[in-house]
């Protein structure tokens, strides 16, 4: 007599891509989410070895799709920079992001002091910022950790001559700003601040202008503009 044995198939562990939430709390939140995502896109646009992404889920454990958590803005270093449409560790080498950005609020709160934090330590997160635009709770609204030893500490504020507060990301070399609560990456290497593309298209279109104002009113005197 032969035994019959039951074929049993085994279900795929599926890791959803989204979960049908918006991107963020309202037009504030999501206007400095997508700005950092571009500028710091248009930073790195050079290494191929450079990841910037937001609001992705990250599945940081093989076969538990629950193990997952979905950062604002985050980079990652030593992966390719290619599309995603989730990020899961173990197929990236187990490369965790080395920098978080936060755009966070009063009804986030709860998850960016805690749960995500507690997360992000986990992974290795080297440098995490939360920076809250409507200055519902977060006082000052711009912070940063670092991680040593397994546990964040504070990133030490620069108050500027001209009252701008400024905080360094050694991760990225870079810093980020606050300008009359507005946040934005600034370059040291190029005194520059890291403008998103429409931003430098607008600014390119003012400096033209000024140009051309200058030379209008410098014929009106008489004066070949170029001729200086």
């Amino acid at each position: 007599m032969t035994a019959s044995v039951e074929y049993i198939p085994i279900t795929p562990i599926e890791y959803p891509d989204e979960d049908g939430k918006p991107m963020a709390e309202g037009d504030i939140q999501f206007s400095y989410l997508a700005y950092a995502i571009n500028a710091l896109r248009i930073y790195f646009q050079n290494h191929p070895d450079v990841y910037v992404a937001g609001n992705l889920f990250i599945y940081y454990e093989k076969g538990y799709p629950e193990s997952v958590v979905a950062p604002d803005v985050f980079v990652v270093f030593g992966v390719e920079n290619r599309d995603r449409r989730s990020y899961k560790t173990w197929e990236e080498n187990n490369q965790t992001p080395d920098f978080i950005l936060e755009i966070t609020s009063k009804s986030t709160r709860s998850k960016d002091q805690g749960a995500k934090k507690g997360i992000y330590a986990f992974l290795g997160v080297r440098e995490y910022f939360q920076y809250d635009p409507t200055g519902d709770y977060l006082n000052p609204q711009l912070q940063g950790l670092h991680l040593v030893d397994g546990n964040y500490f504070p990133v030490a504020a620069n108050t500027l001559a001209d009252g701008i507060v400024s905080l360094p990301t050694e991760v990225l070399g870079l810093e980020l700003r606050l300008e009359a609560g507005k946040l934005r990456f600034y370059n040291p290497a190029t005194g520059q601040i890291l403008l998103t593309h429409e931003e430098e298209v607008t600014a390119r279109q003012t400096a033209e202008e000024k140009t051309q104002r200058l030379a209008a009113k410098l014929r009106e005197l008489n004066i070949d503009p170029d001729s200086l």
